[in-house]
């Protein structure tokens, strides 16, 4: 909070499309994507239709015990997104409640077919999945959560694949040792573990980290093998990030759970899905006295407004990816990356998928900066005089613009972060 106090506070008013704007009229390209939120751009008329329409019924109505025709249609909708193999959908309103609901329905699953002993989780290294209690402890022990270790449940880990990619060339790829990590662990713990989770593809908050293409179905075969449920959690990677609506439809894969959130609702407003199969549904049907009712509920779960944005979000977002627009936008953005990072000395490595990418600095004559520097906020700061809004981690900057981001558009991110990097670096070597 020093820092946000130390400098110029930034009010944002409105939005069209890709930018946003402050209180002095001054344009930024959101390649944030609002927190890797936002769809089809800011004020999408098509959206806004669809939320003043649901406004003029109804703004929000209860899932405990009711329902409402407009969360029945969007849960139908969802549902297609693995061919009907999870038609059964717990709503929320984050994705860190999103994970939190799958992880306590494995945990009950369990004690309710009679395994009371499968109770333990297994991520993988680098994971960040929220920062409820229960995200943290199966996430990562990174400077994020570190300090409330005393208060997490254990979790096992497995190592993440060796895999880097530029500009859709692959340097390095080996996820052989990963798979063999999780499949020892699996051999002599899975009579006592609930399920395996895992961000597919990309582990977005590790840095854009990635896994080769194959790797979510090698995990998927053998948390079937074992009896381990598999929650994939889609989070950030769903919704067109990566060039398909899931991770899961590339990689022909079903999980156990799914976990939906940040892209569902285009950006519009918090809403978030945790979606299961009939049988895992079904092991809580009975008598309220046999104990099987699941005991979790948020205020605003299913909200309408959230649901009717969602639903026309997908109806706008599914002929966007099959005309390939996204294909050739996350094209040009490699390529845009590797003109303007391959080799600068400032640059120690650079990451692309899909939508999505990373640079990390460095000083040019030693191994790193003192943690005050703060390169990647440096960057970002005087990435706003180039009229662009991005987000920092560390000495990194992260791309993650709205889906819908044009091609001007693309080329304007790289050279206002390559010219904020130049100009906010200078003169910083250590």
């Amino acid at each position: 909070m020093q820092e946000y106090q130390d400098n110029p506070r930034l009010h944002l008013v409105r939005g069209e499309g890709s930018w946003l704007i402050d209180g002095e009229g001054q344009r930024y390209l959101d390649g944030n994507a609002s927190v890797w939120t936002n769809v089809h751009g800011h004020n999408d008329p098509d959206l806004n239709r669809a939320l003043q329409e649901q406004l003029s019924q109804v703004a929000h109505v209860t899932l405990l015990g009711l329902n409402h025709p407009v969360a029945t249609g969007l849960t139908e909708d969802l549902a297609t997104l693995t061919g009907g193999a999870l038609p059964r959908c717990f709503f929320t309103d984050n994705g860190s409640n999103a994970i939190e609901v799958a992880l306590k329905l494995s945990f009950q699953y369990w004690q309710l077919v009679g395994k009371e002993s499968k109770r333990g989780v297994i991520s993988m290294e680098g994971a960040y999945h929220g920062d409820t209690f229960g995200t943290m402890s199966v996430g990562g022990r990174s400077e994020f959560h570190e300090r409330f270790a005393p208060w997490l449940f254990a979790a096992q880990t497995f190592p993440a694949p060796v895999h880097s990619e530029c500009a859709g060339q692959v340097a390095r790829s080996d996820a052989s040792a990963s798979l063999a990590a999780l499949e020892a662990l699996l051999v002599r713990d899975a009579a006592t573990t609930a399920c395996v989770i895992l961000e597919p593809r990309v582990q977005g908050a590790a840095g854009m980290v990635q896994q080769p293409a194959g790797f979510v179905k090698a995990v998927a075969v053998l948390c079937r093998q074992h009896g381990v449920h598999l929650i994939l959690d889609e989070v950030f990677t769903g919704f067109g990030r990566l060039g398909a609506l899931t991770v899961a439809e590339t990689e022909g894969v079903v999980p156990d759970f799914l976990c939906l959130a940040k892209g569902l609702a285009a950006g519009y407003l918090p809403l978030a899905a945790t979606l299961t199969s009939e049988k895992i549904y079904e092991a809580f049907l009975g008598k309220f006295s046999e104990g099987r009712t699941f005991f979790h509920g948020h205020t605003f779960s299913g909200n309408p407004l959230g649901c009717a944005v969602a639903r026309a979000s997908l109806r706008k977002l599914r002929p966007m990816l099959a005309s390939g627009q996204v294909a050739e936008r996350a094209d040009l953005l490699g390529r845009e990356m590797a003109a303007a990072f391959a080799g600068h000395p400032h640059v120690r490595t650079f990451r692309q998928v899909g939508l999505t990418g990373s640079v990390e600095f460095k000083p040019v004559a030693a191994k790193c900066w003192p943690t005050d520097t703060r390169a990647g906020y440096r960057v970002a700061l005087a990435a706003r005089r180039h009229g662009l809004i991005i987000r920092p981690l560390g000495d990194s900057i992260l791309f993650v613009p709205p889906i819908s981001i044009q091609a001007d558009e693309v080329k304007h991110l790289v050279r206002a972060v390559h010219l904020a990097m130049e100009e906010a670096l200078a003169g910083l070597e250590y």
